[in-house]
């Protein structure tokens, strides 16, 4: 009884803002107009290219962003598992844009990268030819995203891979192996999960990207993701219903994509994952 008192707030909680507004949305998904419940606004949202086609713009943006973040944050994380020279300044520069906030970190690109930007005025004043385009298009959504997700992945992996045994490596160590062989054989099936995890919020904030779509990117264009197709239908259409069946395509391709992750974890893992809790201290 006493379990069931104490969990009562986040259940409701839970319900209230979730699992209610979940389940409305799917159900006004399905009543498009008074004919009753139907599927009408997802054969015409997948019928139609032009709506269609922003599945795969979202994916085309997400996927690879999330490898390179994950990845990126990995090397680095792993790098200074055991401290480095200069660590805490490192690690404030590089979870900075955490404090910006999504609308002043893409101004700063726009700024940075622009056509008329720091970095194209550096580059004429130095007599180097100017970069192609970085903003308003498919680059500069990239490096917008990168920016702002890395810092959360980083600390992510940093603490979880800081909470590895080091003994384990150093018993490695002894025995012969060396630095490849003890990160392929001993360390990454326990940093395998954090990765997975990692990646998993990664990618599902990537697919849902609106706002530097719209400030760096072409949303009538490049990069019109799904989250746009959604905002047009519900705020410029006024079709609600039609906003709420594209909301739930989408959350049902970032679901598809978890799963994925998912799968990916236990095989690149393999039989580690089931030990992970070996290595942590």
């Amino acid at each position: 009884m006493r379990l069931a008192v104490l969990l009562l707030p986040s259940v409701a909680y839970l319900l209230v803002m979730f699992v209610f507004p979940f389940a409305y949305g799917v159900l006004l998904s399905l009543a498009p107009g008074a004919r009753g419940l139907s599927l009408a606004n997802y054969l015409a949202f997948f019928l139609d290219p032009w709506q269609a086609r922003t599945i795969w713009v979202t994916a085309s943006i997400a996927v690879p962003n999330t490898v390179v973040t994950v990845l990126l944050a990995l090397i680095v994380a792993y790098s200074m598992r055991r401290g480095i020279r200069g660590e805490r300044t490192i690690t404030a520069a590089l979870v900075l844009p955490i404090a910006l906030g999504t609308v002043l970190v893409a101004e700063g690109i726009n700024g940075f990268y622009g056509p008329k930007g720091w970095l194209n005025q550096a580059l004429v004043g130095l007599g180097v030819p100017e970069l192609p385009r970085l903003t308003h298009n498919y680059t500069g959504v990239m490096i917008a995203l990168f920016v702002q997700h890395f810092p959360f992945c980083f600390l992510m992996l940093l603490g979880y891979i800081s909470g590895i045994d080091p003994a384990l490596e150093a018993s490695a160590r002894v025995l012969g192996a060396g630095a490849w062989a003890v990160f392929r054989r001993v360390m990454w099936p326990l940093i395998a999960p954090g990765v997975a995890i990692a990646g998993a919020l990664v990618f599902v904030m990537n697919f849902g990207v609106f706002p530097s779509a719209v400030l760096v990117g072409q949303p009538a264009g490049a990069t019109r993701t799904i989250a746009i197709a959604a905002y047009q239908q519900a705020f410029e259409h006024s079709d609600m219903s039609m906003a709420s069946a594209i909301a739930v395509v989408m959350g049902g391709c970032q679901l598809a994509g978890l799963a994925l992750i998912l799968v990916l974890r236990r095989r690149m893992a393999g039989t580690g994952v089931a030990t992970m809790g070996a290595g942590k201290r």
